[in-house]
């Protein structure tokens, strides 16, 4: 058995990426004083969100190469051909 941990990997981090970037867009922009003004949880929480897309996107496409790979495996096994 093949476990693939990207999907759910990424719809974690999409999760806590839109949860960190809308706090970083509606929270206090006071606690960001000693950040130099840098607002790092808007940042943070796209740069999670971009990593939970790229895992995502990766693990549907291995999804579908692994079904296509089972479809044409199985079209090799009912002609008869070895």
């Amino acid at each position: 058995m093949k476990l693939d941990i990207r999907l759910p990997l990424g719809l974690l981090f999409l999760v806590f990426g839109v949860v960190l970037g809308a706090f970083g867009l509606v929270g206090n922009k006071g606690i960001y004083d000693r950040s130099l003004g840098i607002n790092v949880n808007l940042w943070w929480g796209l740069v999670m969100l971009v990593f939970g897309l790229v895992m995502v996107v990766m693990g549907r496409r291995g999804e579908r190469k692994a079904s296509s790979e089972a479809a044409s495996a199985g079209d090799e096994r009912g002609t008869g051909h070895h």
